[in-house]
C-alpha cells in the first residue's frame, strides 16, 4: 500500500491514532527537551510537525538519527496523531520513532574516491534566487515556489483534458518528427542520422528526406477533424529561435484543438470559452498555491483570474485596434517603444494596452494582414485580410492564437506559393480541400504561457521542469 499523503494527514480527525508519515526535512528545532522536526512530501504546502519528547523517553537510534539531522533529508516517522497547541496548524504528531532514508549534509563530504564526494545540500532555511535555482533544476522542485509550480502544472494540465473530453473532442497524438513546416518560419530543430560533411545526400538519411522538430500538430491534427470533427492535441513543439528572453523557449507544449464545420466565430466563442474553464478551475483547486503567488510573486494574480473569469470578453478588429493605438500613440510619442502602424505585427506593449487602456478587459482581435500571418488561414473577400484572432488578456497580452483554416483548394494552393513554399511539400494538406472539404477551425495555447499568467512567474524557465533554451539542455 502506498504511504499516506500529508495532505491527507492533516485533514484527520486527531484521536491519539498511529500514523506513519515520510517526507523531506524542512526544519529542525530544539527547546530543553523537546525537538521539532516540520517534514514535507510535496503533497501540499503546509509540512506537518512532528514532535520528539526526551522526557518521555527517546530510543538510542532515533536520538542518533535526530542528532545528525539536517534540513533536506528522507525520513520516515511514526508517532501518534495528537491536536496541535501550535498556532497555524490543527494536527502534529507525537513522535516515537524516526528513520533516516537519505542524508542530506549541511557540509561537504570528501573521501578517496573524488566521484563518490558529496556536496553541501544547497538548499538551506533562506531564500533563494531564482536564477540560482535555475542552476539545480532538479533539485529546485523541493522549493515552496516550484513544488507549487508543479501542482499547478499538473491540475491545469489535467483541467485541459477534462473540458475537451467533456466537450466531445477526441485527444490526438501528433507526430513529433515532421517533414513539413507548419508556421512557414523555417525556426526548425533538424532530425538526421547523417553525419553533416559537405553536400548531404538526405535520400541516404533515416527518412529518405529532411525532417524536422515539429513547430505545431495543427496540420495532422486537421486531417482528424475533417474526419471525425473534433479533436485536440496536448504536447511538446519545437522552435530554434535564436531568442534569449524571459517569454521564449526552444521546447514547449502546446494546447490545439481543431473543429470541423466551424468558422471563426465558433473558434473564438471556444477559446473565450476554454480559457474561462481553465481559470475557473485553477481557482478551485488551486487555492493555497494560488494564495502563495498573489503573496510572494505578483499581487491581484487571484482578483485578475476572477475578472477574466468572469468577463465577457471583447472583439475588435486589428485595423480597429491600430486605429486606436495610433490614436493613443499620437498624443504621447513616448508611449510606445514600436510605433503602431496598419501592417504591423501586434507588440507585447500594444497588446496590453488594448487590454488594460482600451477594452478594460479580454479582448480578442481579428482579422489580421494575410502577410504577418501563417499560409493556412482563410482569406476574407477583401483579400488583404486573414480570418484569424488572438486572444489578448490583462496583464500578459496574447495568450491564445487562432483561425479560421483556408478551405479553398485555388486560395490555399496560391498561398503556398505566394509565401515561398512548394505546393507537393503540403500535397497530403490539400488533399483535405480537394475531398469533401469543410469550414474548419481552431486555435494554438502555449501551455506555459499559461502557467507564467496563472502563477506570475515572471520568466518562462521557471514554469516548465527542465528548460531548454539557447545554450541550455542540462539535466
Amino acid at each position: 500500500m502506498l504511504p499516506k499523503l500529508i495532505k491527507y494527514i492533516l485533514s484527520e480527525n486527531p484521536q491519539s491514532q498511529e500514523t506513519e508519515v515520510s517526507g523531506w526535512v524542512r526544519t529542525k528545532r530544539e527547546m530543553k527537551n523537546l525537538i521539532f522536526v516540520e517534514i514535507n512530501d510535496g503533497s501540499c504546502f503546509a509540512g506537518i510537525q512532528c514532535t520528539f519528547d526526551r522526557s518521555a523517553g527517546i530510543d538510542k537510534q532515533t536520538e542518533d538519527s535526530l542528532s545528525s539531522l539536517t534540513t533536506g533529508a528522507s525520513v520516515k516517522i511514526k508517532g501518534k496523531l495528537i491536536p496541535s497547541p501550535a498556532s497555524g496548524q490543527s494536527v502534529e504528531i507525537a513522535a516515537s520513532s524516526l528513520l533516516v532514508l537519505g542524508q542530506a549534509p549541511a557540509e561537504n563530504i570528501s573521501g578517496k574516491n573524488p566521484a563518490l564526494d558529496i556536496q553541501a545540500y544547497p538548499l538551506q532555511k533562506k531564500r533563494h534566487s531564482l536564477e540560482f535555482l535555475r542552476e539545480i533544476a532538479h533539485l529546485r522542485p523541493r522549493t515552496n515556489t516550484f513544488s507549487a509550480v508543479a501542482r499547478i502544472r499538473s491540475r491545469m494540465a489535467y483541467a485541459i483534458h477534462r473540458y475537451f473530453k467533456e466537450n466531445d473532442f477526441f485527444y490526438l497524438h501528433t507526430p513529433i518528427i515532421t517533414a513539413g513546416d507548419c508556421e512557414g518560419a523555417g525556426a526548425m530543430f533538424q532530425v538526421t542520422t547523417l553525419e553533416p560533411s559537405g553536400e548531404i545526400d538526405y535520400s541516404k538519411d533515416f527518412f529518405g528526406k529532411k525532417t524536422y522538430l515539429t513547430v505545431s500538430g495543427q496540420l495532422e491534427a486537421e486531417t482528424y477533424a475533417t474526419a471525425i470533427s473534433r479533436v485536440y492535441t496536448f504536447g511538446p513543439t519545437f522552435r530554434a529561435e535564436n531568442s534569449n528572453t524571459v517569454r521564449h523557449l526552444a521546447e514547449f507544449w502546446m494546447v490545439e484543438p481543431e473543429v470541423a464545420f466551424a468558422e471563426l466565430e465558433d473558434d473564438m466563442a471556444l477559446a473565450e470559452d476554454f480559457l474561462k474553464y481553465i481559470f475557473s478551475s485553477v481557482l478551485e483547486e488551486c487555492a493555497d498555491e494560488l494564495k502563495f503567488f498573489d503573496s510572494h510573486v505578483e499581487k491581484g494574480i487571484i482578483e485578475n483570474l476572477k475578472g477574466v473569469a468572469e468577463a465577457k470578453f471583447s472583439h475588435i478588429t486589428y485595423t480597429d485596434a491600430v486605429k486606436e493605438l495610433e490614436k493613443a500613440s499620437a498624443g504621447n510619442k513616448n508611449l510606445f517603444e514600436f510605433k503602431p502602424g496598419w501592417g504591423c505585427d501586434l507588440q507585447s506593449e500594444h497588446e496590453k494596452f488594448l487590454t488594460e487602456k482600451i477594452a478594460g478587459g479580454p479582448v480578442i482581435v481579428t482579422d489580421y494582414p494575410k502577410e504577418i500571418k501563417a499560409f493556412y488561414m482563410k482569406l476574407n473577400d477583401d483579400g488583404k485580410t486573414v480570418r484569424a484572432m488572438d486572444v489578448l488578456v490583462p496583464r500578459l497580452g496574447e495568450i491564445i492564437g487562432g483561425s479560421q483554416r483556408e478551405d479553398n483548394l485555388e486560395k490555399l494552393s496560391g498561398r503556398i506559393v505566394e509565401t515561398g513554399m512548394k505546393t507537393e511539400d503540403y500535397s497530403w494538406y490539400l488533399d483535405l480541400r480537394r475531398y469533401g472539404t469543410v469550414p474548419h477551425a481552431g486555435f494554438g495555447l502555449g501551455f506555459e504561457r499559461l502557467i507564467q499568467y496563472v502563477t506570475g512567474m515572471a520568466n518562462i524557465r521557471d514554469v516548465i521542469p527542465y528548460p531548454r533554451a539557447v545554450g541550455q539542455a542540462g539535466f
